[in-house]
């Protein structure tokens, strides 16, 4: 391990629906930075534009570059906009309609107009063929390998180009998954192969059947995509190798997230949430709840003790895209590791209509970045959130991001009073506050989502928020919630891409090991853990990484007897005993009381469902810049002084207190005692909003720090 503390120069970039953002670290602590409208014929073009930017701007050779680190909403998408590649499924006969059928639940239960999402594979495209394995794994009726091949023929004649194979209890024994599989790519090479049994090896045949369907939907999506985007970099002499954030917080390699498609569904959202974690150990916070609202969603997450929550669960689609243990049925089931987000369609770029009984809506659709707002003067028509806070005043009328993207302030007021205020019978001024307090309303669904839903109290957290938009909402959603303190991290909209530079690379792994704590073995569960410790350990072996600079995190899901849905508990390190799976089940009978408000009593039988390890590999140098470091490169960077001159003003709304006259600062404006609200602190990357009754200050790191008042 280098003992001198430097990094080596690694870019990270963030793929938005509006913006591109992309971050270069320097060697030396130094961060630069670009924001670019987002290409959405052609993601990779917005990504080299920028990484050629910084690169000449700091002078730095592509061969310098240690990485290229990357985060991407592709895979979300695919499965929104249902762009995913033509996918057939064979399956055990009699379980066609698992993917139908679902978990028969709805997230609405009095709403009479309430529809299911279409499964991703239609009825005609899932075929059943003759086998049957026990929850043990024996073999009770052989495969029929002809009625496979029959069925292969039938899929790829009917234009499949990517098969999910997943058999009943294959997670016990994939022996019939895996001659499938070997049939399937020996009869047709070109076809992409997803077996449940490698995809996720666990028990629950609906989920693992949905989450084998995601990632086949998903593989030649990928692909296809990664493999532009490393060709457009290498034409730009950017040969560093690409790396993919997953939606656990961890990195992996392009040729992984290629084959495991499904790791990476909640990629860009992740990003943010281990930049806030970074951040909040740095400033010594330990419970935050984060808010990113960017140009297409917004997404909320918790940190406890200053690490983010996981679960294995996850539904995206259906209106919000949530990991809830309780809300469950609206949207595509992904059992996979993710970091715990709820993402709604609320974003700047979120289109505000009318419903037919005259309502006012926000999102879930998005003007994305081609036309954008209407205000970014590239066609758009239908007013925004961002046109909303235009006319509100809150941002910049001429311009953002430095003046790369010139506004119409004028035609943002025009569609509003058109399309909103006009049909509304409202004043201007009043319709576009509407949206704004509309817009609050959805992302305080995400913000409860993973708090108060999760038994956890709000008003116990600060909030940190990010995102291009973030700022300019977060502190009306904290006096909402009786949050306190909202702190708003230095390059906010640029947030996500720095999240991407300080993850570490991550393989995870499950087995479902179905035992009763009270008569579990240890050193079963120790033969376990060791056989998925070493998969770990020589999959990083072959990216690079010795025994020494492996970690290893452990963990197993577990339930009361009889229970539908397990909680993850960490496994202490080394050698178990009886004591310590005792300690185990205590633990998660502690957590059961803090997620649910109850606990079992002393005689409540305590079941092992699943065991994960998370395999780290550590760089011999360090990711990121030590604390040392950064201050030194704030010292070079110096701080301004408070100009002596009076800040501009502009007029800007603020409900029942009207238009008022607010100071536009910039963040360095805010060194020393605390301003007083309203005023608006404009940046290069993000603008940020604090109302009357507030207080901002900058901490020792340049973070704006803001006390809520009250309304």
């Amino acid at each position: 391990m280098a003992d001198d503390g430097a990094t080596e120069p690694r870019i990270g970039v963030d793929i938005g629906g509006t913006f591109t953002d992309v971050v270069l670290l320097g060697a030396d602590g130094r961060i630069s930075a670009r924001k670019l409208l987002t290409t959405p014929d052609d993601y990779g073009r917005a990504v080299v534009a920028g990484v050629r930017a910084l690169l000449e701007e700091v002078d730095l050779p592509a061969s310098a570059l240690r990485e290229v680190v990357h985060g991407t909403t592709v895979a979300t998408n695919a499965i929104l906009e249902l762009q995913g590649a033509p996918t057939g499924l064979i399956t055990t006969l009699g379980f066609r309609d698992v993917l139908e059928m679902r978990r028969i639940r709805a997230p609405a239960l009095y709403d009479l107009f309430y529809r299911k999402p279409p499964p991703l594979v239609p009825r005609r495209h899932r075929l059943e063929v003759d086998e049957r394995i026990d929850h043990r794994g024996a073999v009770v009726r052989p495969l029929d390998l002809e009625g496979a091949e029959r069925a292969l023929e039938r899929l790829v004649v009917a234009g499949i180009t990517s098969l999910a194979v997943c058999f009943l209890n294959s997670y016990a024994n994939p022996a019939h998954e895996r001659a499938v599989g070997e049939l399937a790519r020996r009869r047709f090479p070109d076809l992409d192969v997803s077996l449940s049994s490698d995809v996720l090896p666990e028990i629950k045949e609906y989920e693992r059947t949905s989450t084998a369907v995601i990632n086949a939907y998903l593989k030649p999506v990928m692909r296809r995509y990664l493999v532009a985007l490393v060709a457009e970099l290498d034409r730009a002499a950017v040969r560093a190798p690409l790396l993919i954030m997953q939606s656990n917080g961890g990195i992996m390699t392009a040729d992984a997230a290629a084959e495991r498609p499904i790791h990476i569904v909640e990629s860009g959202p992740a990003a943010g949430v281990i930049a806030a974690a970074f951040l909040a150990r740095r400033i010594g916070l330990d419970d935050v709840l984060t808010f990113d609202m960017g140009g297409t969603t917004a997404k909320a997450s918790i940190l406890e003790r200053g690490e983010p929550s996981q679960t294995p669960d996850y539904e995206v689609g259906g209106g919000i895209s949530i990991t809830s243990r309780l809300v469950k049925g609206g949207g595509y089931a992904l059992r996979a590791p993710v970091i715990d987000i709820a993402e709604v369609g609320a974003g700047g770029g979120s289109i505000v209509w009318l419903n037919r009984g005259g309502s006012l809506q926000v999102g879930p659709r998005s003007a994305g970045a081609d036309p954008g707002p209407v205000c970014y003067g590239r066609g758009g028509t239908e007013p925004t959130v961002s046109d909303a806070n235009v006319v509100l005043g809150y941002l910049n009328p001429a311009s953002l991001a430095g003046g790369a993207v010139r506004l119409d302030a004028e035609a943002a007021r025009r569609a509003v009073a058109e399309r909103i205020a006009g049909p509304l019978g409202l004043d201007l001024h009043r319709a576009a506050y509407g949206v704004h307090l509309v817009a609050n309303a959805a992302m305080i669904r995400a913000v409860r989502a993973v708090s108060s839903q999760r038994g956890r109290d709000p008003r116990g957290f600060a909030l940190c928020a990010f995102g291009g938009s973030g700022p300019v909402h977060a502190v009306e959603l904290a006096r909402a919630l009786d949050m306190p303190r909202v702190v708003v991290p230095r390059s906010p909209g640029l947030f996500s891409a720095f999240g991407l530079l300080v993850a570490e690379v991550e393989h995870h792994y499950v087995r479902t090991f179905f035992r009763r704590v009270a008569a579990l073995d240890p050193d079963e569960l120790d033969g376990v853990l060791d056989e998925l410790t070493g998969d770990a350990a020589a999959v990083l072996a072959s990216e690079g990484y010795p025994r020494e600079q492996i970690v290893v995190r452990r963990s197993a899901d577990l339930r009361y007897a009889g229970q539908a849905h397990e909680l993850a508990i960490p496994i202490p390190d080394g050698p178990l005993d009886r004591a310590a799976l005792d300690a185990l089940a205590e633990a998660f009978g502690r957590e059961h009381e803090r997620t649910y408000g109850n606990r079992g009593g002393s005689g409540e039988v305590v079941d092992l469902v699943n065991v994960r390890v998370v395999g780290v590999g550590v760089p011999e140098r360090p990711r990121v810049p030590t604390d040392a470091q950064l201050r030194a490169v704030e010292r070079r960077a110096g701080v301004p002084a408070h100009p002596a001159a009076p800040p501009a003003t502009r007029p800007a709304y603020f409900g029942d207190h009207g238009l008022l006259d607010t100071p536009i600062l910039d963040r360095p404006d805010l060194t020393g005692d605390p301003h007083s609200g309203p005023l608006i602190v404009e940046e290069y990357d993000a603008t940020t909003v604090v109302p009357p009754g507030c207080t901002a200050r900058l901490d020792e790191w340049g973070n704006i720090v803001i006390l809520v008042g009250g309304a």
